[in-house]
């Protein structure tokens, strides 16, 4: 029984004699320099970071993400439709499955008026 874990354990001492032998090579080879506060600082396309790092999103650039979500969503449930809709038709006299599409279609159609209306689309704010 343990024939079977052997091949695990030695894979898991490899790792970690690799990853520690890297590390005591890195610290024994590596080249000391000297610490600044230019040196220490985070590097970010070369440019010197001046300001807040990290700058405040409006509320819009989240609704509007989340209304891409919200009606993005809609294409995972229409193309599996849209793939078997000519095989469905053959196979059964009803309606039935195009309605149910339908209706979902419309309730999505409502929604996207509602959001419209709100101005939850619109960039520029209202006055």
């Amino acid at each position: 029984m343990t024939d079977n874990y052997e091949a695990v354990l030695l894979q898991f001492l490899l790792a970690a004699g690799f990853a520690g032998v890297t590390l005591l090579i890195s610290v024994l080879l590596g080249q000391r320099a000297k610490r600044n506060k230019l040196k220490d600082s985070a590097y970010e396309c070369g440019m010197l970071p001046v300001g807040d790092g990290q700058s405040r999103f409006s509320v819009k650039f989240y609704l509007v993400a989340m209304l891409f979500v919200l009606f993005d969503i809609e294409v995972v449930f229409f193309y599996p439709w849209a793939v078997v809709f000519r095989d469905l038709l053959e196979e059964t006299e009803t309606k039935m499955f195009c309605w149910s599409m339908a209706s979902f279609a419309g309730i999505l159609f409502v929604a996207y008026l509602y959001a419209l209306k709100k101005g939850a689309l619109d960039w520029k704010p209202r006055h």
